[in-house]
Formats: structure tokens, sequence, C-alpha cells
């Protein structure tokens, strides 16, 4: 059994019709207790383990949220003929006034919320269901253009560092550049430069880091973790000084979704410049961003 859908990319908007087909085969004529479609869509929040025992009452509050579910039985028992057999279905996709929202699929380490499609043909009390699950991509809450954004510049030196013992310890340097923009289009590349003006000691290697920070809460409390997407190294070694290092970093799909805050879950992002030093001397910018979609 195979579920197809007629939209290659898989990737929908609330208030569209998701339209598919099943397709049985089989060598032989095949009977069956009837064949049920499911379609689901889920909010998944999980602690960490740093997190577990703090929080005893979150796993009694933190259940899937579920945001869709439709069940369809599409043949009623009976039998399917050897070969293949195409069975078409549709489905409405909610909409954008509906009273649950759909949230952005989005794949994370404490936070998930998938869109599943959940095939399953019957064959009595002794045989096993066949089952076919198939994952589809929901991009909802777009917005109106963010046109003319200030440019955001930054300057790095020993005097503007924070979570150090001693500013004594840390070589001389002078790190400057710029980013384009901090409400980013999620369609859009990152971009900007780094430059390293003067350092006393060599470069080792200059990384742009993307940070998901995923907060999931109850009344009790809220447990917040921040964990690498993707590091891109834009530079390797002891590089030119004044020279502009360009930036170019594009948001996964699934890895990344639109900002979202919630009163059950909050998913955020960050973006680090980290400048390594020859001796491992590790220097880390933190610059906040929000992620939105555009209407086209």
């Amino acid at each position: 059994i195979d579920i197809r859908l007629k939209r290659a990319s898989k990737v929908y908007q609330p208030g569209e019709t998701v339209k598919g087909s099943l397709v049985v085969e089989s060598n032989s004529d095949l009977s069956h207790s009837g064949l049920f479609l499911t379609l689901d869509g889920l909010v998944n929040m999980q602690l960490s383990s740093k997190s577990v025992g703090i929080f005893e009452a979150f796993y009694n509050s933190a259940k899937p949220i579920q945001m869709l579910s439709i069940n369809l039985e599409v043949q009623k028992a009976g039998k399917f003929a050897s070969g293949l057999t195409t069975i078409p279905f549709e489905f409405p996709l909610g909409s954008e006034k509906s009273s649950r929202h759909l949230y952005d699929s989005y794949h994370g380490v404490f936070i998930s919320v998938q869109y599943t499609i959940r095939a399953e043909l019957r064959r009595g009390i002794l045989n096993k269901p066949i089952i076919r699950q198939l994952e589809f991509i929901v991009e909802s809450s777009k917005v109106e253009k963010i046109n003319d954004q200030p440019l955001i510049p930054f300057t790095i030196t020993p005097d503007t560092l924070e979570n150090i013992r001693e500013v004594k310890t840390v070589p001389d340097f002078k790190i400057s550049g710029v980013l384009d923009r901090a409400i980013c289009d999620i369609e859009q590349p990152l971009q900007g430069s780094v430059t390293v003006e003067h350092s006393a000691k060599p470069v080792k290697s200059i990384e742009l880091q993307l940070v998901r920070v995923e907060t999931c809460g109850c009344a009790e409390g809220y447990a917040k973790d921040a964990t690498e997407i993707q590091n891109i190294q834009i530079a390797d070694g002891d590089v030119m000084r004044n020279i502009a290092i360009p930036i170019h970093m594009v948001f996964p799909r699934l890895f990344t979704c639109i900002t979202t805050a919630t009163n059950n879950f909050k998913i955020e992002y960050e973006v680090n410049i980290v400048i390594v030093l020859q001796d491992d001397h590790l220097i880390t910018e933190n610059f906040p961003i929000k992620l939105y979609r555009p209407r086209k």
C-alpha cells in the first residue's frame, strides 16, 4: 500500500485541500476488513535530561497538542482485485480563521510539529494490518513583507566581551562586521560580512552558528534549552586583515520554522559569530533573530 500526494513538494497552507490517492498493489485477490485513512497534526514536547525532576508536573500537562484529526473510511470491507487499485482522497486543511491554529512543520530537539497521513488496511483478526505513513509540510502565518530594515553593525574587542574572568588574559583584537537584518524572511538567506581589523594572535577559524532556543512550559515553570541547528565555517586559517568576509546562511527547512510563541511552548532563534584563535581562545558574539514568512 502506498500514499501518493498530487503535490510533489508536499507543502500546503491552511485553507488548502490536500489531494492524493491510495495505491494498493497485490499479486492476487486480497480480502480485507476495511481501508482507513487518518490525518493527524500534533505538537510533541519533551524535557531535556537536565530538567527532568525539576518539573514533575510537566509530564502530566505537556501532553501532545492535537491541532488536526480527521478519520476516513476509504473502503468498506471487501476484496481488492489482483494488480493495482487506486483510490483518490482529499480533505480540507483547516483555515486561517479556524479555532485551532496550525503551526509550521518543525523538527526540533525538544519540540516537534508534525502532520502525517496514515493509511491502514485491516485484514481480519489473524493477520496484521498493513500500515503506511507519510509526512507532509504545513507553512502558515504569512504576514506582509518587512522592508527597509536597519543594518546591524557590530564591533568585538576584549572590552566588549562578557562572561570572562580577566580581560588581561584575552589577546588584543578588533573584529567588526554587519548583519543585513534581525527580522528575517525564512525563505531568504541571512547575509552580512565580518572583518578582522587586527589580532595579536593568529586566527584559526571563523564560524557562523545558527541556534534554536526551545522553551517548554506549564503552570509549574518553564524549561529553556538552546541547541545548535547548523555551523558554517566562513573562514579557515589566519585571514587577511581589513578584508570583509561575506556571510551567507540559508535557513534549513523543517529544522527551522517561523518564530513561534504560545502558552505551552516557544521556538526562537539566535545567530552566533564565533572566532577561534590559534591558542584556542573562543570569541563569540550573539544576535537574537526573528524568522517570519511573507505573503507572496
